[in-house]
Parts: structure tokens; sequence; C-alpha cells
């Protein structure tokens, strides 16, 4: 398959893409022992650079239990991006459908037991299939990123102290954005004040928790292409 590329854009972001992706999904040996190529993706990155010092010297199960506490336990740091959008609300189980659809349509059969908007899953589908797909779910959650890397600035650490580590890997992100202004800086004003939209049915099949056992965020599969369904 073909790695689709957009032409507008001056800089590419897949690099910077892929190594967020990879450190904001849930650490493992094989990431810490990846760490110097993850660095290497973007080298002048001091955000993305900060976080690879902290997951090098930090105990592995002392980066995972803070992970989990993080991303798994906290719902206003949950890292799928309908949630920002649609909280726990019927409209939120078609936007799940909506994202498959973009992955399908981007040759890409979503197979996993893991959210396809989980924000590691929609980066990695940018940085190695096709980056116009990843794009435009990203602008239509622009106010969600955003508000995950706010959450982040603020988050309260297990352990003492204010300030994700994983904070430094949304900073990075969002400097491949254009800036704020206009409707997105006020859709992220309002979802600071209201938060996402609450109402406990019609999730079915998806759940709108964060998932905190199972699958973490497999390699997109393109071993079959896309069917229609």
């Amino acid at each position: 398959m073909r790695r689709r590329r957009g032409t507008s854009r001056s800089a590419a972001v897949e690099p910077t893409w892929l190594a967020c992706s990879l450190l904001l999904d849930y650490p493992t040996q094989r990431l810490i022992d990846g760490l110097e190529q993850v660095a290497a993706l973007a080298p002048g990155d001091p955000h993305l650079q900060e976080l690879v010092t902290y997951l090098r010297v930090t105990p592995l199960p002392d980066a995972q239990a803070e992970y989990v506490a993080t991303f798994d336990l906290t719902r206003r740091c949950a890292p799928y991006l309908t949630y920002y959008a649609y909280g726990d609300t019927r409209r939120r189980g078609v936007a799940l459908l909506e994202v498959k659809q973009a992955y399908r349509r981007a040759g890409v059969e979503w197979t996993a037991d893991e959210l396809p908007d989980h924000l590691c899953a929609v980066l990695r589908l940018g940085a190695t299939v096709d980056v116009d797909t990843a794009w435009k779910l990203l602008r239509q959650h622009r106010a969600g990123v955003e508000m995950l890397r706010i959450a982040l600035a603020g988050f309260r650490r297990p352990h003492g102290g204010t300030g994700s580590p994983w904070h430094s890997a949304l900073l990075s992100l969002c400097a491949t954005f254009p800036p704020l202004h206009g409707d997105d800086a006020d859709a992220v004003a309002r979802l600071v004040a209201e938060g996402p939209p609450a109402e406990e049915v019609g999730l079915a099949p998806y759940s709108a928790e964060p998932l905190i056992a199972g699958p973490r965020i497999p390699v997109l599969d393109r071993a079959e292409p896309a069917r229609a369904r």
C-alpha cells in the first residue's frame, strides 16, 4: 500500500507524530529499550527529549503505575478523542463508527479491541499510513487534544507535584498544529468551562470508560485491504 502524504504543509509532521504515538502509549520494556531510536525521530524537540529522559531514569513499574493513574483512572485525561466532544452520550457511538470508517477509507481495517479514537492510534495512522486522514481527525477533535494538554499540565501526580510527564508529548503534538484561534479557541474555552457532555447510555458496543486492562495500542494492521460492509 502506498502511503498518502499531504502536499500543503511546509514541514513533515510524521516523525514527531510517530514519536508522540510511541511515547504516549503504555510504557513497556520494549519502549524503554528503543528510547534512543524514538529520541532520534525528533532530536531537536526539547519537550519529547524531556519525556524520553523521564522514561529512561524512572523504574519501569513506577512509570507504568503513573501512566495508569494518569490516563486510565482519570477521565479528564482520557486519551480518546471523541470523549471530549461527546462524553457519555449516544452520539459518541456514532462518532466512533465514523472514525472506523475513516480508517477504512485510508485502507486500514480496524480490528483491535482498543477504541479507534485513541490518540496514539490516530497519530500512528498519520505517521505510517495516511497523514491527511489523521489531520482531518485531529482537526475535527482539536479542542479535545488541547483539553488533554491542559489537563495533563494541571494533573496532580500520585506522589506529589503538578504536571504529568506526558504533558511534554502534548506540547510537541500541539506545536505541529496551526495557531489556535476562532472557533477552535472558543471550543477549548467551552470544554474547560463545561467539560464533556454526560449521558450514561447508548454507547454499546463501545465503552465510554478508558480501558484499564486489555490490549494496548496495536500496530495498525494493513495485512488485509479494507472491505465495505
